[in-house]
Parts: structure tokens; C-alpha cells; sequence
């Protein structure tokens, strides 16, 4: 009996370190746990300054960056998508009710589930959902101006004390936009000083063409005055 008890307290001690050993492990992997996105990619796309391909694995706080003609889907498990245009650049961190960025440039469409809270910051403002439904939305910064145009849920526009409500099926904008590039010019003209000119060059090849088809003879109201015609 003594030597059937002995036996049984090594079997039971190594049961009970293992356990505690999983239990340990546990505790101490969830709070250092990443949460981790698939990466679908068309053309060139990079991560942190890096090249990759569809089929990898993107984890929080990397900078997405997509090239001309290029795009780039971030789908989170369980809690939404990210969709970047050509020639953005977004700094993406998320975690496991929570989604937040900062959109440098381009575009990023933006669909959730309810019960995740969406922050997503531009150069002019930010765009806040507060998770209490599901979101779709796209954010375009382009040019020195923000536009947030809302497909679903209820999202808001912050540009320092401005705050702008944006339902579904609505659009708002903020920033000031650049300076569009100038038109073609002539000599250093342009804008008002090439339409005067171009109006003046227009008028003169008129009165041309009228003093050619009526005997060169053009009248003021203070006499004739003779136009030579190239043809003499």
C-alpha cells in the first residue's frame, strides 16, 4: 500500500508542473499577442519598405505603400477590411476591437463590423467611427484636401473644432485644396494676360480678313484709313 502510494505523488507532481507550465504559457503570450491581417496585393506594393506578395501575413503599426496602377486589401479576421488605392500610403495599428491610422496620401476604403471602433487620422482632420454599427467608408487625400464619402453606419469628420456628421449615403470634405497647375503658356503668359492676348490676336486677323474682302478700306467714323493687303 506504502509503495503504491509513493508511486502515484511523482505521477500526480509532473501532471500538475505541466499544467501550470500551459497556464504560464498562456498568460504570458496574450499580452505580448500581435494582432495579424492577410495581405492581398496587385502590382507593386510594399510593407515597411519592403516588397511582398499576396498570401502574406501584415501585423499591426506597418506602413503600407502602393505604386502607380498598383492596390493593396488588408482583411483582419473578425473585424474588417482595408482597400488602398494606387499611390497611397497608409500607417496601419489594430488590435482586437480597434482600428487606427494615418493616411499620407491616396485613398483607403474602410469596412467593419460592429462593435469595432475605426480612427483614422489625415493630414487635414480625422475620421471617427465609434463601432457602435457596421462601417463602410473611404477616405481620399488628395491634394491638400480631405473627403470622406460614407456608404454604411454612422462616421464623423474632426478638423480641430469642427465636428461633421456623416450618414450613410452622405460625403464631407475638409482642408485647403492646393493650387491646380497653370495652363499652357505663351512668353510667360498666362491665365488673364494669355486670354487678352489671344482675344487681341483674333480680333486683329479680323479686321484683316475684312479689309482684304472689302478693298482695304476700313472705316472708323473719322475717315478712310488704308490697309496694305500682303497680296499687293
Amino acid at each position: 500500500m506504502i509503495s503504491k502510494t509513493w508511486s502515484r505523488k511523482p505521477i500526480a507532481v509532473c501532471v500538475a508542473v505541466a499544467v501550470l507550465s500551459v497556464y504560464s504559457m498562456v498568460v504570458l503570450a496574450s499580452p505580448g499577442a500581435k494582432a495579424s491581417g492577410e495581405l492581398s496585393v496587385s502590382g507593386q506594393v510594399t510593407v515597411n519598405g519592403q516588397k511582398v506578395i499576396s498570401g502574406g501575413t501584415l501585423f499591426s503599426d506597418s506602413v503600407i505603400t502602393t505604386a502607380e496602377k498598383s492596390g493593396a486589401t488588408v482583411s483582419i479576421s473578425k473585424m474588417g477590411r482595408i482597400e488602398l488605392a494606387p499611390n497611397s500610403s497608409l500607417h496601419l495599428i489594430f488590435s482586437d476591437r480597434s482600428i487606427s491610422g494615418s493616411l499620407d496620401s491616396g485613398s483607403a476604403h474602410v469596412s467593419t463590423l460592429a462593435g469595432i471602433s475605426v480612427n483614422i487620422s489625415t493630414k487635414d482632420g480625422i475620421v471617427v467611427a465609434d463601432g457602435s454599427k457596421a462601417t463602410s467608408f473611404t477616405v481620399n487625400a488628395v491634394q491638400g484636401n480631405t473627403l470622406v464619402s460614407n456608404e454604411a453606419g454612422q462616421v464623423q469628420l474632426r478638423a480641430g473644432s469642427t465636428v461633421k456628421q456623416i450618414a450613410a449615403g452622405e460625403s464631407a470634405t475638409t482642408g485647403t485644396p492646393n493650387p491646380q497647375p497653370q495652363g499652357p503658356t505663351i512668353a510667360g503668359l498666362h491665365g488673364g494676360n494669355l486670354a487678352a492676348l489671344l482675344l487681341a490676336v483674333g480680333a486683329a486677323a479680323a479686321v484683316a480678313i475684312f479689309a482684304i474682302t472689302h478693298n482695304n478700306d476700313i472705316n472708323f467714323g473719322g475717315g478712310n484709313v488704308t490697309v496694305v493687303s500682303p497680296t499687293k
